[in-house]
């Protein structure tokens, strides 16, 4: 882990210290793809990564970024109920031009452009949460209440609910 970051996680490197966020980059042997993969390699709970969804307005055209819990997937019509348009998963193209980075290191900061940013409040169970740094191998640390301060994102749920499940 130890050496100079690649090009594109020192970007997020110097985004966070722009930001006022101690926390180092590192580049870990494994990939960090998926939250699954992400939680192996680091050695933590896959509730605890906070990974970064790019969305896309469908009348707008507006990116949306949805940092959520490793664990959950994201209604996506709660999330179009939250930010008044529905909504639709960005293909990869899409994501690289808003962001700046590839699907699976898309970092919760740093990004080319300006994008809504909505917070899994299930990520606040946790005194500490992963997040990518810019390639599928790169990851930083914080605390939830890091992730809601550097994003200036909003905290809600956004997680799709199993058929089972009895009520909110």
């Amino acid at each position: 882990m130890a050496g100079e970051l690649t090009a594109t996680a020192q970007r997020v490197q110097d985004a966070l210290a722009a930001l006022g966020v101690a926390s180092q980059v590192v580049e870990l042997p494994a990939s960090t793809r998926s939250a699954a993969e992400a939680a192996q390699a680091i050695g933590c709970r896959v509730e605890q990564i906070a990974k970064s969804l790019v969305f896309r307005g469908l009348s707008t055209d507006r990116p949306v970024l949805a940092i959520v819990s490793g664990s959950n997937r994201v209604d996506e019509g709660r999330l179009g109920e939250l930010t008044a348009e529905a909504v639709a998963k960005a293909d990869a193209d899409y994501v690289r031009q808003r962001t700046g980075y590839a699907i699976g290191g898309v970092p919760p900061v740093g990004h080319v452009q300006s994008l809504v940013c909505l917070i899994d409040e299930d990520l606040f169970q946790y005194d500490t949460i992963w997040a990518a740094a810019g390639t599928p191998r790169a990851v930083f640390r914080l605390t939830p209440a890091d992730l809601q301060r550097i994003t200036a994102g909003r905290v809600v749920s956004v997680k799709r609910e199993s058929a089972s499940s009895s009520c909110d």
